[in-house]
This record gives structure tokens, C-alpha cells and sequence, in this order.
């Protein structure tokens, strides 16, 4: 059996996980000119959500740990902004962007709720 690390316990960090595994899905289909521009830059900022998540847990002081949810709730809206980008660009579609807005909310939600959870600890 697998060994479960103490950050996948947390609902925000599940979360922000099957976020990425979205994100990645779905600039798949992204121009081939965009894999090192927006495509990466996404994806960058999708995979640091939960990466910060499971770095803030594993600190000892709340500071530490609001700080690492405090870099994910940036890095959650620069993904927003880079989406409605896509959007613009026609490379994501409005009705896929409606629904990764909906999960980008709920995980919003959750960090926030983590951060205050931390700065109490």
C-alpha cells in the first residue's frame, strides 16, 4: 500500500491537484508556438498551486505556512488571468473556461480557508 503524505490529507491540496491534471488536459490542443510561452506558463502556474500547498504544510510556523498558501492564492490568479488570455485567443473555449473558472473558485475558497486555518496554528 501507498504511503499518503500528510499534504494529500487536505481537501485544498486534492483539489488544486485534479485543477493541474485539468489545466494540463486542457491546453493539450494549445498551437505548437505557444508550448514555451502561454502553454508553459499555465501549466507552471497550475503545478505550483498544489506544490505550495504541500511545501507550506511541511513548515513549522503558522508565518511560513501562510506564506507558501499565500504564493498559491498568486499563482491561482495568475492562472485565471492566463486563461481568460486563452480565451481571447481563442485557444480554450468559453464554455472550458466556465467550468475551470468554477473549480479555480472552489479552490480559491480553500486556500483562503487554509491560510486563516494556518495563521491560528
Amino acid at each position: 500500500m501507498q504511503h499518503v503524505r500528510p499534504h494529500e490529507k487536505l481537501v485544498a491540496w486534492k483539489e488544486s491537484f485534479d485543477l493541474c491534471i485539468e489545466i494540463y488536459k486542457s491546453t493539450a490542443d494549445f498551437p505548437n508556438h505557444e508550448l514555451f510561452g502561454l502553454t508553459k506558463q499555465i501549466r507552471r502556474s497550475a503545478y505550483s498551486i498544489p506544490l505550495n500547498i504541500a511545501e507550506g504544510n511541511a513548515k513549522r510556523s503558522s508565518r511560513d505556512k501562510a506564506n507558501f498558501a499565500n504564493i498559491a492564492i498568486g499563482s491561482l490568479e495568475e492562472l485565471h488571468c492566463q486563461l481568460r488570455i486563452s480565451v481571447s485567443l481563442k485557444y480554450l473555449e468559453e464554455d472550458a473556461f466556465l467550468l475551470l473558472d468554477k473549480h479555480l473558485n472552489k479552490v480559491s475558497y480553500l486556500l483562503t480557508r487554509i491560510r486563516k486555518v494556518w495563521l491560528s496554528q
